[in-house]
């Protein structure tokens, strides 16, 4: 089994746009569906707040408290596919980020559920 992180966007998760928060990520992790090839714990669940500036330190003591290194890092869906797009970064920049300072492959999205 893998262990993976799954990072949320904040505002999609507080402000009610269909993404009640992480429980549609956990199952798709937890049953090996959408964008995870096998089933997989979720170790780290990181909120990335606008602007974002802290997304990459926020990954980093989240990974230095859990004691355990992801082997993945997954953008949620509601982060890797928001509609309006974050004014701040795109997926595809904080993908780059988190995998140039983690050194851990980033997947866009997690699930594909409505």
């Amino acid at each position: 089994m893998k262990n993976v992180a799954v990072v949320g966007c904040g505002a999609y998760m507080d402000s009610g746009y269909g993404c009640p928060g992480e429980w549609r990520c956990l199952k798709a992790a937890a049953l090996g569906e959408g964008k995870f090839d096998e089933a997989s714990s979720v170790i780290l669940f990181v909120k990335c707040e606008c602007p974002g500036r802290t997304l990459v330190p926020n990954m980093g003591m989240a990974m230095k408290l859990s004691e355990i290194k992801p082997d993945a890092i997954y953008l949620s869906s509601c982060l890797a596919n928001a509609k309006p797009d974050c004014p701040y970064s795109s997926a595809e920049e904080m993908a780059k980020m988190l995998e140039s300072k983690t050194g851990i492959t980033v997947v866009m999205g997690t699930h594909d559920y409505h």
